[in-house]
């Protein structure tokens, strides 16, 4: 601590006053003598010019100290870190104008493959309908075969049996002229009957 020279002569007791101090000019219980009390040094009036100077010379050192030292590195800090922030938004863009390109490719293959999927859907299924016709044709062509042959085996089966009722009926005729009459017919005349008949 800086003492000023008011102060150490104000503070420091006389070698006579010291000897001249009676018990009852002390404090009871210090030993300090009374006259030592005065005004606390801070407070002194006396003191402030010195205070002032120191004051300014502390400041302008501490301030000095902090232009110089204190706020470069600090400034260097910010400096690195603002670079660093720098650097990352920079990446982050990047970062997102790729992801954003490969979001757009992946949406027009998507589209592109939407679009193969239908085309061949499209193909399978008139595929489909192309089989499925030409295998109703067949069908229907062996259909109609078998119709025709059926027809066929009809009409001979009915010519066949058409033959037979003549040969049926006139021997049908020839038994019932028998029962009823008791003789027997000729075979032309039963034959010209029956032909007649079915006329």
């Amino acid at each position: 601590m800086f003492v000023t020279s008011a102060f150490a002569q104000e503070s420091a007791p006389s070698a006579d006053t010291s000897h001249a101090a009676t018990e009852g000019d002390t404090h009871s219980g210090t030993g300090v003598p009374a006259e030592a009390h005065g005004t606390f040094p801070p407070f002194d009036p006396a003191t402030f010019p010195s205070q002032l100077l120191w004051l300014a010379i502390t400041f302008g050192l501490f301030y000095l100290f902090l232009k110089r030292v204190v706020m470069p590195r600090v400034g260097g800090i910010i400096d690195v870190r603002n670079d660093r922030i720098t650097q990352d938004l920079d990446q982050a863009a990047k970062l997102k104008g790729e992801a954003d390109a490969a979001v757009a490719a992946y949406e027009q293959e998507l589209a592109e493959a939407k679009t193969k999927a239908n085309a061949i859907g499209q193909q399978a299924n008139d595929a489909a309908k192309a089989e499925a016709e030409t295998a109703r044709k067949k069908v229907e062509a062996a259909l109609d075969e078998k119709l025709g042959e059926a027809e066929a085996r009809i009409s001979s089966i009915k010519a066949n049996a058409m033959k037979e009722v003549g040969s049926i009926a006139e021997d049908t005729a020839s038994a019932i002229v028998e029962a009823l009459v008791g003789g027997k017919a000729s075979k032309a005349e039963i034959a010209a009957a029956v032909k007649s008949v079915a006329r």
